[in-house]
C-alpha cells in the first residue's frame, strides 16, 4: 500500500530536520562561503550607520537575565552580549545597511536574514563550523524557494517586501538545524515563523528607513520562533498549505506549492544568488552595468533611456528628487545618473552631499524610463535591462544584458567579489586581519562562529564604542 505523501510544511520540516553537512553539495558549500564573508563584512561596513544605530540602541534596552544564551554584536567584542534573536535583529540591519548585501532573483536578500542568524545561535551553543554551514544551507534553501513558491513578480506588485515575508522562514530552518529540533518541532518553528511574515514596499514612497529593519526582524522572528518551538510552544503544521490563513493563500493569489518541495534535496537555489558590486537595489544593476559600459562615448548632457521589466519600473521608475540615501538607492533614475556622471555607484554616491548635487539631480530627471514588455519575458529569471545613450553624431547606442555582472553566471563573479570584499574590509580591519578572516571563512566548515566573530572584531572601533 503507497504512502500518503508529507503534506507540504511537513515535507518541508522533514528535509530540515533530517539534513546533514555531507548532504549539501560542496559547490553549494562554497558558494555559501563566499557570501558569508560578503555578508559579515556588509555588517562591518553598515554597522554605524544611523539606521542601524537605532536598532542596536532599541535591542540592548533588554540586558538578557543571567545564564540565558547570548551573542555578540558583529565587530565588538564581547563586552555588551545579546540574546540570539536580539543580535541578529542588529546584526541583519547592519547587514543589509547600505545596500551591499547578497540578493537572489526571487527578489530577496538571503544573506542579511539567514547568516545573522545563523550565527547568533551557533555562537550561543558552541556548534562546529560543519552543523554553522549546514543551517546557513537549509535556511537560504527554505527562505528561496518560498519566494519562489509565491512568485516573486506577483508578490512583489502587491506590495510584498519578500526578504521580510519570508526571511523569518529561512531563519526559522536555520536555527532549527543548530537547535537540532524534530520534525514536529521544525514545523512548529515554521508555522511560528510564517505567522510573523509581513514587510510592506512603502518606504519608496517617502525614503525612509523600514526597509534597513526588515532583514534584522526577520532573524529574530525566525530565531523567537525556533526557540518558542523547542520550549514546546506549537505552530501550524500547515503554515504553507493552509486554505484559511496559509503562507501560499494569503500573500497572493496564484501560488505554486511545488517550487517548495519538488526537488529539494537534489536542486539547490542557495548557489545562484548574486553579491552586489554597486551599492543599490539589485534590480538596478544590469542598468548600472550598462551605463557603464557606455560611458566613455556617452554625449555628456545627450539623450538617456533606461529599460524596465514592469515590476523594477514599478519599484524603481518613480519619479525622482533629491531626498534620503534609500530614495537615491531604489531610483534606477540616480542609479544611472551616478553611473554616467561618476563612472561609480557606490557608498560616496550616496553621500548626502552628493545626493543634494544639482547636476546629478536634474540628469536623473531627465532620463527616459521605458517599461519594455519584452524584459517582462525575462525578469525575475533573469534580471536583464537595457540604457540607451545618445553618442557623437546625435545616434542613441543601446547595451542590454541579461544578467548583472553580480550573478553566479558572470565567469568573473568571484573575482569581482573578492575585490570588493578587500576594499570594503581593509580599512576596517587592517591588511592582516582582512586577510586572516578570509582564510577562515573560506575553511568555515573548520572554525566556530564564536572563532570568525572574534576575528572580524576590529579593536580600534571596538574601543571607540565602549
Amino acid at each position: 500500500m503507497a504512502s500518503t505523501p508529507l503534506p507540504t510544511t511537513r515535507m518541508v520540516a522533514s528535509w530540515i530536520s533530517g539534513l546533514r553537512h555531507q548532504d549539501v553539495p560542496q559547490p553549494v558549500r562554497e558558494a555559501l562561503r563566499r557570501l558569508t564573508l560578503d555578508t559579515i563584512v556588509d555588517a562591518l561596513f553598515g554597522r554605524d550607520q544611523p539606521w542601524t544605530e537605532a536598532v542596536r540602541s532599541w535591542a540592548q534596552l533588554a540586558a538578557p537575565v543571567p545564564g540565558a544564551r547570548r551573542a555578540r554584536l558583529w565587530g565588538e567584542d564581547d563586552t555588551r552580549l545579546l540574546r540570539p534573536a536580539d543580535a541578529a535583529l542588529v546584526n541583519g540591519t547592519a547587514a543589509h545597511a547600505y545596500e551591499l548585501d547578497d540578493y537572489h532573483n526571487a527578489k530577496l536578500h538571503p544573506g542579511a536574514v539567514v547568516i545573522p542568524a545563523a550565527f547568533a545561535l551557533a555562537e550561543t551553543l558552541d556548534a562546529s563550523g560543519e552543523r554553522l554551514e549546514t543551517a546557513i544551507a537549509a535556511g537560504y534553501e527554505v527562505m528561496i524557494r518560498s519566494a519562489l513558491a509565491l512568485g516573486p513578480g506577483p508578490a512583489r506588485l502587491r506590495g510584498w517586501h519578500l526578504t521580510a515575508v519570508c526571511g523569518p522562514l529561512g531563519a526559522a530552518a536555520a536555527a532549527a538545524v543548530l537547535l537540532g529540533l524534530d520534525e514536529e518541532r521544525t514545523a512548529w518553528a515554521l508555522g511560528l515563523a510564517g505567522t510573523q511574515s509581513g514587510g510592506l514596499f512603502a518606504f519608496t514612497a517617502d525614503g525612509t528607513a523600514s526597509k534597513r529593519f526588515h532583514p534584522g526582524r526577520a532573524a529574530q522572528s525566525g530565531i523567537m520562533a525556533a526557540e518558542l518551538a523547542e520550549l514546546g510552544l506549537s505552530g501550524p503544521t500547515v503554515i504553507y498549505e493552509a486554505a484559511d490563513g496559509g503562507l501560499l493563500n494569503t500573500f497572493v493569489d496564484k501560488a505554486d506549492a511545488a517550487q517548495l518541495t519538488d526537488g529539494l534535496g537534489q536542486t539547490w537555489h542557495a548557489a545562484d544568488t548574486s553579491f552586489k558590486p554597486y551599492s543599490c537595489c539589485g534590480s538596478l544593476h544590469s542598468n548600472v552595468d550598462a551605463a557603464l559600459a557606455l560611458r566613455p562615448r556617452w554625449r555628456k548632457g545627450g539623450r538617456v533611456r533606461v529599460g524596465l521589466a514592469k515590476v523594477v519600473d514599478v519599484q524603481c521608475g518613480y519619479d525622482y528628487s533629491a531626498g534620503s540615501e534609500l530614495n537615491a538607492q531604489m531610483s534606477a533614475r540616480y542609479c544611472v545618473a551616478a553611473a554616467l556622471l561618476d563612472g561609480a555607484v557606490l557608498p560616496a554616491q550616496f553621500a548626502p552631499a552628493r545626493i543634494a548635487d544639482a547636476a546629478i539631480t536634474q540628469l536623473a530627471q531627465d532620463l527616459e524610463i521605458v517599461h519594455d514588455p519584452e524584459l517582462d519575458k525575462l525578469y525575475p529569471v533573469h534580471f536583464a535591462a537595457w540604457v540607451d545613450c545618445e553618442v557623437e553624431g546625435g545616434k542613441l547606442e543601446r547595451f542590454s544584458l541579461n544578467d548583472p555582472s553580480g550573478s553566479p553566471l558572470n565567469p568573473l563573479m568571484q573575482q569581482s567579489l573578492q575585490h570588493k570584499y578587500l576594499t570594503l574590509a581593509t580599512p576596517i580591519l587592517g591588511e592582516p586581519k582582512t586577510k586572516a578572516l578570509a582564510v577562515m571563512v573560506t575553511d568555515l566548515h573548520k572554525h566556530s562562529a564564536r572563532d570568525v566573530l572574534l576575528a572580524a572584531i576590529a579593536p580600534a572601533q571596538a574601543k571607540k564604542r565602549h
